[in-house]
């Protein structure tokens, strides 16, 4: 037997992701009408598939193991299971790579705003600072910096901070879309 993760067993190189199913529809949303092929997962599955996606190295490769009845296991539906679940997280691929996208023309647009923002702030406390020293004319020229500079926050915030969450679930999924999906007998989960 191959070294495994303490949640996750190991086999023939593969790390599985195991799941204990009543019928091939629990681990589908049940509130969706599409055929079973363009079927979201349920929130629950898919929670606990992309988590233990998360919890294991990047490079570790993956098996999903559905254990289902043996009269499941034989129906015309679980044939189609494993296709369903790559098409999913296709699906969640493809949503991500749009949220990416949106997210860095949200940058672009925020990175112009903020600035053409810093440059009149800049700007205004140099004519400002014109009329001379004082104490409002100080005042006045430090706070329109400290409003240039504030008006750079959202742009690098995105730039910096936000976009890699997506980034790593683009990865996730990608991942997911790729792993085997094996179907084996098992009892049913107990209720």
């Amino acid at each position: 037997m191959e070294k495994s993760h303490p949640i996750y067993p190991r086999e023939g190189g593969f790390t599985l992701i195991e799941i204990r199913l009543a019928n091939v529809y629990q681990l589908f949303d049940p509130l969706d009408p599409a055929p079973l092929a363009e079927r979201s997962l349920d929130w629950k599955a898919e929670d606990y598939i992309v988590g233990s996606a998360r919890d294991l190295p990047a490079a570790e490769p993956l098996k999903l193991v559905l254990y289902l009845p043996p009269a499941e296991l034989k129906s015309k539906d679980a044939a189609h299971l494993p296709s369903a679940i790559r098409n999913y997280f296709d699906y969640r691929l493809q949503m991500t790579a749009r949220a990416l996208r949106h997210e860095w023309r949200e940058g672009r647009i925020t990175l112009a705003i903020g600035l053409i923002s810093l440059m009149v702030c800049i700007s205004l406390r140099q004519l400002v600072h014109a009329f001379g020293p004082g104490t409002l004319q100080q005042i006045a020229g430090e706070s329109l910096l400290i409003l240039g500079w504030v008006a750079m926050w959202r742009p690098v915030q995105l730039f910096m901070y936000e976009w890699w969450p997506l980034k790593r679930d683009g990865r996730i999924f990608e991942r997911l879309k790729e792993m085997p999906v094996e179907l084996r007998p098992g009892p049913a989960p107990a209720a």
